[in-house]
């Protein structure tokens, strides 16, 4: 966030960078630097937000350290939020997740460890930075299980497909088991770059046979949304899907309920059948039952 505040600061000022002092960023200043985000550099209200989100916990640290910029903090942390329209969470469907996966060529070596990637990806929901740090120990060969490490070291047990499991023992061969599941060419962990470039790779092949993925941008997050898409599909649980893929919160997993269509036209569906299921008689037309009633 400095390396672009810092100097979008000094330009307006006519000032090198070093010679800025704290109050030249100002809250009009912060504005402005926002406005530049947005129309200049095309970013999203998401990742303005994120920016202004960086903004305030620096102007709360300098107010918790520097007393006399106690009113400059205040300013700063009035620049608000901004609310933006909520976009839709963009998954595939199981067609075009088999397409996906039947893209690389599975008779060479990277090949098959770009299938095991794309499948294990799929499988178990992992983001991209817990499949780029997954190690041969956290498999569990024998309960068809994965360990995995997400954010803030929080742990969590996937179960595997039999299909994942054999891709993934014939991937890793006789490797000890500290070593990374997912290596490069040169024999290093693969890394999140890399499993964004094979992902696009794929794609743009897939492209060619599959017309309905040319309006999607898919990246390895996507695959993500698509397994806990067609988890709700089949017919699990949300806090199920909560626990697969180690959200914090259910709030955040509850986006996939309001995502998906099919879901949607299965309770309009049963609302349907609700509305032209036909009363049998009533009240009135049983008499065991009003007589019990009259003698109460």
């Amino acid at each position: 966030m400095l390396v672009q505040l810092l100097p979008f600061v000094a330009k307006s000022k006519g000032a090198a960078v070093d010679k800025l002092a704290v109050t030249d960023l100002s809250a009009t200043m912060v504005r402005a630097f926002l406005a530049h985000l947005e129309k200049e550099r095309q970013c999203s209200i998401a990742t303005r937000n994120q920016r202004l989100g960086s903004i305030h916990a620096l102007a709360r640290f300098i107010g918790a350290h520097s007393p006399q910029h106690v009113e400059w903090c205040a300013q700063i942390r009035m620049v608000p939020i901004k609310k933006g329209v909520a976009t839709s969470v963009n998954y595939l469907e199981k067609a075009e997740i088999e397409a996906l996966l039947a893209a690389p060529d599975r008779s060479t070596s990277q090949g098959t460890r770009d299938h095991a990637l794309l499948l294990f990806l799929y499988n178990s929901g992992a983001r991209v930075s817990e499949a780029t740090s997954l190690r041969i120990g956290d498999i569990d060969w024998h309960g068809s299980s994965v360990r995995i490490v997400g954010k803030g070291s929080k742990e969590r047990r996937c179960p595997l497909w039999a299909a994942t499991i054999e891709e993934l023992r014939c991937l890793v061969g006789h490797r000890t088991k500290d070593v990374h599941v997912f290596l490069n060419r040169r024999g290093e962990p693969i890394t999140r770059y890399g499993v964004h470039t094979m992902i696009e790779r794929y794609v743009a092949k897939v492209r060619a046979t599959t017309p309905q993925l040319r309006d999607k941008r898919i990246s390895p997050h996507v695959i993500r949304h698509s397994t806990a898409t067609q988890l709700l599909q089949a017919g699990v649980d949300i806090n199920t899907i909560r626990a697969w893929l180690g959200h914090a919160s259910l709030d955040t997993t509850s986006i996939y309920a309001e995502t998906d269509l099919t879901i949607k036209r299965r309770a309009l569906a049963a609302l349907d059948r609700g509305r032209t299921r036909k009363t049998v008689g009533g009240w009135a037309q049983m008499p065991n039952v009003m007589e019990f009633l009259r003698s109460l």
